[in-house]
Formats: C-alpha cells, structure tokens, sequence
C-alpha cells in the first residue's frame, strides 16, 4: 500500500510540472471570435500575404500569356498562377478580338499625268502635228485620205521633180502606192492625170476582163514609171512620156491565188492571151498612148500607158 501511493504521488508531480510547457506551445490568442469594434492583430503571416504581388492576384486577359516575373514566382501563390496562364492560353481568342479594318470613304487620287485642262491653243497644234509630213512630201488637198484628191488612189504627193535635161521633171509629182486597194509591186512617181487615168482603166477595164480568173487581181507589177530620158532610151530619140511624169509600164498582173499573167509568157497563149489582149484594149481611151507586144520589141514584155496630151486622138498598138 505505501508503494502504491508512493507512485500516485509520482505521478501527480510530474503533471505538475509539465504545466508550464504546455501552457508555452499554447496560442498567443484565444480561438474565441474577438468582441465587435476589436480590431484582429496581425500576424506575420498575414503581413506576408499583404505584402505579395498584386500583379498576380489580377484576373488574366484571355489569348495572352502571363510572364511571371522572379517575384511571382517565389510568391505563396505563384502555383495558381501559373495554372490560371496555363489555361488562358489553351483558350483560343474569340474572332471579336482582331482588330476591325476601318475603311475611310476617300476620294481615289488620280495619277494620271494628263492635264486637268486642256492648255490654250492644244487642238491647233494638233492639227499642224497631224498634217506635218516628212521632208520632201507635201500637203495633199482634195478628198480627206485620198491621192490626187480621189478616193481610192493612195500614197504620197511630192515636191516637184526638175531634171538633169531641159524637159525632165514633174510640177506635182505624187508616189501612187495602190489602186482601189490593189497595191502595185513598185510604187509608182507619176503625175496626177496618170494615176487617175491608171484608176479609170483598173476599174473599168482590168478588173472586169480578169474577173475571177485566179481569184480575181491582186496587185500590178509597175517595171517603170518617172525616168528622165528618151524614147526606149535610144540616143538621138525625143525624149520619153516617162520624163515627165505621164507614163508607166506594167509587165504583169498578179492574181489572188499566187499566179501572175505577164504579157512576156501569156500574151499569145490562147485563154490567158484574150484576156491580156482585152486589158489592153480597155486601156485605149483612159490613156492617149497604149503599146504592147504588137506595137515594137521594145514592149515585147509589157504594157506602156501614158497620158500625152500633143495627141489628137488615142494611139494603141
């Protein structure tokens, strides 16, 4: 019995003195909820949480990632953070945040380097600019576009021609290129009265004996037209049509299918002969001198027109 209550005693001194230590380790509060109108003293915990970044307790902006900076990083709640970025950017940004494209209603700019206005005196000069010709042509009066003043004659008037013989030369010389849209192999310098004489026999006489013999004419091989010499150029003789513009000669007519008729080869053959023979025919009357194969064998292989005046009639042969 006495060693029974000698260990109770024991006992009941070492809770007396483990009072102390406990009472150590207890709160430096009481749990109790603190009375109104008292103010809760702060801890260093608390003071800590208030002292962290605000930067981080901000609601994230979505389509951007956050940055955390070292700071954030080392916070309490810098795992949440990263967490709320991580999210944000697997979010992908709604259409209404690309930027809209304003189109302001602005007049276009011209660029056009032509004058706003027309500058005094533009059309006369225009004019004179369209009407220049080059050296050695001059202005072309008659019908607009046309040679000689008629329609249907084309190439180019002249300056006058003098030649190198008393006799030689023409006043009005024109380059006549195409007949009624027949163009001639060579271009022809002639006068006027010769190319308007030439049209008269193309149009009358040439086409119509052709007709569709080959595909109808295609153009007019001219072997000569101005020449300053005699007759057939033989010394001693008076001096040629051909010196003054009036003449040109035509060794053959080409046709729409390539072939050519030439008074050389076809003269006396039978169906290309009769119609050769009929174009020169035809040319008695537009022109005052005809000669051909018939006449000399100086015009054994072409045709000479000319428009000689000191004639009283027409000579063809």
């Amino acid at each position: 019995m006495t060693g029974g209550l000698r260990l109770a005693g024991l006992a009941a001194l070492a809770c007396l003195l483990s009072v102390p230590a406990v009472l150590a380790d207890a709160p430096s509060r009481s749990l109790l909820p603190l009375p109104r109108g008292v103010a809760e003293p702060v801890s260093e915990v608390s003071r800590s949480v208030a002292d962290a970044p605000r930067a981080s307790l901000r609601p994230l902006s979505r389509g951007a990632p956050v940055a955390l900076s070292s700071r954030e990083a080392r916070s309490a709640n810098a795992p949440a953070v990263a967490a709320a970025a991580a999210r944000a950017a697997a979010v992908p940004p709604p259409a209404t945040t690309r930027p809209a494209v304003v189109t302001a209603n602005v007049a276009p700019v011209d660029t056009s380097p032509r004058p706003t206005g027309r500058p005094d005196g533009l059309e006369q000069r225009v004019r004179a600019t369209a009407t220049r010709l080059t050296p050695g042509r001059v202005a072309q009066p008659g019908v607009p576009g046309a040679l000689c003043g008629q329609a249907g004659l084309s190439g180019e008037r002249l300056q006058s021609i003098t030649g190198r013989v008393s006799g030689c030369g023409i006043a009005e010389p024109v380059r006549l290129r195409s007949v009624d849209g027949i163009p001639l192999t060579t271009p022809a310098t002639i006068n006027c009265d010769a190319a308007r004489a030439l049209q008269t026999w193309v149009r009358e006489g040439l086409v119509p004996a052709i007709g569709r013999t080959g595909g109808g004419v295609a153009n007019l091989r001219v072997v000569a037209s101005y020449a300053c010499r005699t007759r057939n150029s033989q010394t001693g003789a008076r001096l040629s049509e051909h010196a003054r513009g009036n003449a040109i000669d035509i060794a053959g007519i080409g046709l729409a299918n390539g072939s050519e008729l030439t008074v050389l080869n076809h003269w006396n053959t039978q169906r290309e002969g009769r119609i050769l023979r009929e174009a020169h025919r035809t040319a008695c009357g537009p022109f005052g001198t005809v000669l051909g194969p018939n006449s000399d064998r100086f015009h054994r292989d072409h045709f000479h027109f000319d428009v000689a005046s000191y004639r009283s009639g027409t000579y063809c042969r």
